[in-house]
């Protein structure tokens, strides 16, 4: 490896480690954010050896990282959405199960009053 690859890789490793920190600092990945750091590592991947078939693996690493970054974002965003919806309906039913208790209670209740039982 001679120094003019050094020049390169070194300042690209830098800003990929520093990326990597900052995006981890702010607590728990979500849906949406997991999404597009595995589309922009595997398109990364894909493009740096579709790179290197034709002589330029940087660029095609760095083509398909954005591309994958995309999709990625698209597909968890999309897979988010589904969550939020899912999280919605299931307060829904738990706040439907708790009337569905408290009416129990209360003809349980009035039966007793009335002498019923």
């Amino acid at each position: 490896m001679n120094s003019k690859n050094i020049g390169k890789i070194v300042p690209a490793s830098l800003l990929a480690v520093s990326l990597i920190g900052a995006g981890c600092a702010g607590g728990s990945l979500t849906t949406r954010e997991k999404g597009a750091g595995i589309g922009a590592l595997g398109g990364a991947a894909v493009g740096g050896l579709v790179g290197s078939a034709v002589g330029h693996p940087g660029a095609g690493a760095a083509i398909g990282g954005g591309l994958g970054l995309g999709a990625g974002a698209l597909v968890g965003d999309q897979l988010q959405g589904q969550e939020n919806q899912n999280y919605r309906q299931q307060d829904q039913i738990d706040r439907n199960q708790a009337e569905i208790d408290r009416q129990r209670r209360e003809v349980e209740r009035l039966r007793r009053e009335r002498g019923e039982y």
